[in-house]
């Protein structure tokens, strides 16, 4: 990975801000996740310094890096063997979707790492004969 995308992982990694959603800190209920204020006298809304930061361009992450893996590669999602064809090892990583079985998984896991692709959300599977015979 070139020095320069190492440097602009690390600046969107710093100029990231919490954004939580108004009155999160006063109801139980209300969980932080943001949600955009639309009250007529909302504070928020109307961008007071003291009630945090709205999401705004400036937050925006640079675009060389922009929807990137902090490790550095591009993540694509894999549901099948075949949608590994035509991927680079040097540039994309794997992440295996969650509704994949164990059965393909084992199978998407084998041709990735064949293949020189780094798997992101690699599991460790093994028949339950191995494991009867390794406790004996």
């Amino acid at each position: 990975m070139a020095d320069e995308t190492k440097r602009l992982i690390q600046v969107r990694s710093e100029k990231s801000a919490s954004f939580k959603r108004d009155g999160a800190g006063k109801k139980k209920q209300l969980s932080e996740s943001w949600r955009m204020p639309r009250g007529l006298h909302s504070k928020k809304r109307r961008q007071k310094k003291a009630k945090g930061p709205l999401p705004t361009p400036g937050y925006g992450s640079p675009i060389e890096v922009r929807g990137m893996h902090p490790s550095g590669y591009r993540e694509v999602r894999v549901f099948t063997p075949g949608d590994l064809a035509g991927l680079n090892p040097e540039e994309d990583a794997v992440r295996i979707g969650g509704t994949v079985g164990n059965k393909k998984r084992l199978l998407i896991q084998d041709q990735a790492v064949a293949a020189g692709l780094k798997v992101l959300n690699a599991r460790d599977i093994r028949p339950k004969e191995q494991e009867e015979k390794s406790d004996d």
